[in-house]
């Protein structure tokens, strides 16, 4: 594949254009009237920057964080340039995790309205046997995880041979889970002729050689807002006792009284916990981590995605790819193990210019953590309170008597949140 372009200007901006319109894109009528259909009205700045590019079947290097609408901008192109008279594998849409394939198969579904059209996705935790079943009935579009894409192509399932279009989606996140390898040997398989489309929160080196290394040609278009976190969220933190941590979840839960809310710990033992005890007080409280059934996880997402959960706790298996445009309000109750996954949690609110808010719970020795985190987005959090959570006084009033600094003020218990052990019947919904 060529390099050329390596040596090229800088990246494209995002086209901003207010008066942009799916009209003069370049797509066909059938196209533009799926796209009514899906009730979308105007462009985003990264479907108007990368769809004209695409649809002529040049390579695209484009760099732009989940919410955007970046998904369309790669589907539509797709859906202009299919054969209709070819029922084989025509294009190839490579996801790192299971639930963004899921997510991509649905827009692709919604947006090939009027098209007879067959779209298969790939991936692990589901039986192969049935995913074969289904290529063997005919798809011109396949979309997957690495490994399984992998897999239907070693048992000779997946025909790559006919391929013409290859989508590297969230590129980025598939090497930093260690993919590499796996998507060049995808790539090796695919014709050279391809046309292959690169999109990727962020472009580091890595990124940059695979596009040098496979790509032809490459339009780079780069759609990153200036400030890493999205200027549409509102970011604090609390300072916080770890033994006070879920009574203060409980109180900030019922303080905002979030449109849908997702409470993201570190690790999968305290998340079923959290899940376990918030689920046991409020209603509409779901749970999302790699241990859980395929076919579990998909269901919460879909009662998320209608709101029928309202509060999902959540691993970072959820913290990228995953486009659920009303969640308000992001909870870290704990703080993220790498700075970049505080980034990718936080973008799963203020989605598509909408307003969100962040809150991320902070012990007394993690003070260096909460500077790290700073320092990426290049923003100081604001600091936030609710009465009856000063860890000091709490650490003050579980010392000894005559070890406690009297300077202090006394630590009360905290407030209850709901009535006085009357019994859930009076709980109050939030």
């Amino acid at each position: 594949m060529s390099d050329s372009n390596q040596s090229e200007s800088k990246p494209a901006a995002a086209n901003s254009d207010p008066e942009a319109s799916f009209d003069t894109l370049g797509l066909s009528d059938v196209t533009l009237a799926a796209i009514k259909k899906a009730g979308y009205e105007v462009p985003s700045p990264v479907q108007a920057g990368v769809i004209p590019h695409a649809v002529t079947g040049k390579d695209v290097l484009g760099q732009a964080r989940t919410g955007t609408g970046k998904t369309a901008s790669f589907v539509l192109p797709i859906l202009e340039r299919l054969k209709p008279d070819v029922n084989q594998p025509q294009a190839l849409i490579v996801v790192p995790t299971r639930e963004l394939a899921v997510q991509v198969e649905g827009e692709v579904s919604k947006l090939a309205y009027g098209l007879n059209l067959r779209c298969v996705t790939a991936y692990g935790g589901k039986p192969i046997r049935a995913q074969i079943e289904k290529l063997n009935k005919g798809a011109k579009v396949v979309v997957g995880t690495p490994g399984r894409i992998l897999d239907l192509i070693a048992r000779r399932a997946l025909d790559t041979s006919g391929l013409h279009i290859v989508v590297l989606d969230e590129a980025d996140r598939m090497l930093d889970i260690g993919f590499r390898p796996d998507i060049e040997k995808i790539l090796r398989k695919c014709p050279q002729s391809r046309q292959t489309l690169l999109l990727s929160a962020t472009l580091p080196k890595t990124i940059l050689q695979l596009a040098q290394k496979y790509m032809t040609e490459p339009i780079t278009l780069d759609f990153s807002e200036k400030d890493i976190a999205v200027s549409t969220i509102d970011q604090y933190y609390f300072t916080v006792h770890p033994k006070l941590k879920f009574e203060l979840l409980k109180r900030l839960l019922e303080r905002e009284n979030p449109q849908q809310a997702i409470i993201f710990c570190r690790t999968k033992h305290g998340t079923d916990k959290t899940y376990r005890r918030l689920s046991k007080i409020m209603k509409g409280v779901g749970v999302m981590h790699g241990d859980m059934p395929q076919g579990a996880r998909n269901r919460t997402m879909a009662q998320f995605r209608d709101e029928t959960v309202r509060i999902l706790v959540a691993t970072d298996v959820i913290g990228r790819g995953i486009d659920v445009t009303n969640v308000s309000h992001i909870i870290n109750y704990d703080v993220p193990q790498f700075s970049d996954d505080y980034v990718h949690r936080v973008g799963r609110t203020g989605r598509m210019g909408r307003e969100g808010v962040a809150y991320t719970f902070v012990t007394l020795e993690q003070g260096e953590e909460l500077t790290k985190i700073e320092i990426r987005i290049d923003k100081l959090l604001m600091k936030s309170t609710i009465d009856g959570f000063d860890p000091m006084a709490f650490v003050e009033n579980e010392r000894p008597p005559e070890e406690r600094d009297s300077s202090l003020p006394k630590e009360p218990p905290p407030k209850p949140l709901y009535g006085r052990g009357r019994g859930p019947k009076k709980y109050r919904r939030l």
